[in-house]
C-alpha cells in the first residue's frame, strides 16, 4: 500500500502530547510518529477488509487478489484484461491474449482460477484477442470479446463448447443483463453495440453510440442500460426495449470514459474517465454530473462492494488501486499492485 502518513502524524502528535510538536523531545516524537503512522495504515487496510478484490495487471500478465492487509499475486499468461467471478463466487475467469507483433507463451483464450487458493484450475479456448468478459446470471456461461477477430464467443463452462458470434468491428466491452436474456458487446471502431440473445446464440441488433464505445452496465429493471464513449467523450443511455440510445451525457473535455459501474440501487452510476484521472459520478435519474473523484492515473476498471459503499478503480499508469469511500466521495486508500492494473472483480 502506498501511503504518506507523516502530514497525518504531525497532527495526531499534536493532540496526543499536548501542543506544538516542535517543543517535544525527538524520542517522543519518533515514538508518537511510528503510533500514528501504524494507526493511519490500519485503518487504510480496515477500508479494504470488507471485501476481496481481484485486479488483472495488463503489461505484468498477472491477477492480484487483496483481502484486507492480505495481497496474493500469480501469474495467468499475457495480457490479463477482462475479469469476472462466478454469481457464487467460487470460480474467477480473466481473458488472457497477446500484444501484437510479440511472441506469447500462452494461447488467447479465458483462464478459470479457484479465487479461494489462486490457482489456475482450466484454460478455456476463444476467438483471437480475448478482452471483455461477462457471465450469464445462472453462472453456467460467459461471454468473451475478442477484439482482432471482430467476433464475441459464448462458451458453456460444464462442457468448454464454445459459439462464436459476428460484432461490430474491434469488439471489447462485454454486459449480461440481470434476467439473462440479453448480452451487450461493445465494438469500438464501428460505434455499435452488437445486441445478443444468449439463449438462441443469436445477434438480434445493433445499436449507434458515440465515438468508442469500451463499456457497459445494464440496470437491475432491464429498463436502461449504460455505455461509456472514450472518444465522445460520453455516457449513452440505452433505452433496452427500443434497442436506441435516448440520452448522451457530456462529461468535461478531459474525460475520455472507459468503465463504468451502477450502484446497487441504480440511482448512481460511476465511470472511471480514463485520462481525465478521476471517477464521474451520475444521478440516474436526472442524467446529471453530481461530482468527480480524483484518483490515480488513467483509471479504467472500476467496480463497487454489493452495499455500495466502497469503489475501486484499477489506475492503469500509476499501478495501483483506488479504494473510495462512496458516501464521503474520498478516496480512503492506494493499493499498489503489478504493471498495468486494468480489471476489477470484487467477491460477493
Amino acid at each position: 500500500m502506498s501511503l504518506d502518513v507523516a502530514p497525518a502524524a504531525r497532527r495526531l502528535d499534536r493532540r496526543r502530547l499536548g501542543g506544538d510538536s516542535r517543543t517535544v523531545p525527538a524520542s517522543r516524537w519518533r515514538s508518537s510518529r511510528r503510533a500514528a503512522g501504524a494507526t493511519i495504515v490500519a485503518i487504510l487496510f480496515a477500508a479494504t477488509a470488507n471485501a476481496r478484490i481481484f485486479v488483472t495487471s495488463e503489461r505484468a500478465g498477472t491477477v492480484t487478489m487483496i483481502d484486507g492487509a492480505s495481497i496474493k499475486t500469480i501469474a495467468v499468461g499475457t495480457r490479463p484484461r477482462g475479469i469476472v467471478l462466478s454469481p457464487s463466487g467460487k470460480r474467477l475467469y480473466v481473458a488472457v491474449s497477446h500484444f501484437r507483433g510479440q511472441y506469447s507463451k500462452t494461447a488467447d483464450g479465458v483462464v478459470a482460477i479457484d479465487p479461494m487458493t489462486m490457482k489456475i484450475i482450466r484454460r478455456y479456448k476463444a476467438g483471437t484477442d480475448p478482452e471483455g468478459i461477462a457471465m450469464t446470471p445462472d453462472g453456467k456461461r460467459f461471454c468473451v470479446a475478442n477484439e482482432d477477430a471482430g467476433t464475441a464467443s459464448i462458451v458453456d463452462i460444464g462442457s468448454g463448447r464454445n459459439v462464436s458470434l459476428v460484432t461490430g468491428t474491434e469488439p471489447e466491452g462485454v454486459a449480461a443483463s440481470y434476467d439473462g436474456k440479453l448480452i451487450y458487446v461493445t465494438a469500438e471502431t464501428s460505434n455499435t453495440v452488437t445486441v445478443i440473445d444468449p439463449k438462441a446464440n443469436a445477434v438480434t441488433g445493433n445499436i449507434f453510440v458515440d465515438a468508442r464505445p469500451r463499456a457497459a452496465v445494464f440496470a437491475r429493471d432491464g429498463m436502461r442500460a449504460y455505455v461509456s464513449s472514450e472518444v465522445g467523450g460520453s455516457i449513452n443511455v440505452i433505452d433496452v426495449k427500443r434497442n436506441r440510445a435516448i440520452a448522451h451525457i457530456k462529461l468535461r473535455p478531459a474525460d475520455h470514459p472507459v468503465g463504468v459501474v451502477l450502484s446497487p440501487d441504480g440511482k448512481r452510476l460511476y465511470a472511471a474517465t480514463g485520462r481525465g484521472n478521476s471517477v464521474a459520478v451520475i444521478d440516474t435519474t436526472t442524467n446529471r454530473m453530481l461530482r468527480y473523484i480524483a484518483v490515480g492515473n488513467r483509471p479504467w476498471g472500476i467496480n463497487l462492494t454489493s452495499d455500495g459503499r466502497t469503489l475501486y478503480t484499477a489506475n492503469g499508469l500509476s499501478n495501483d488501486v483506488s479504494v473510495i469511500d462512496t458516501a464521503s466521495g474520498r478516496v480512503t486508500a492506494t493499493i499498489k499492485v503489478p504493471d498495468g492494473p486494468w480489471g476489477i472483480a470484487v467477491a460477493p
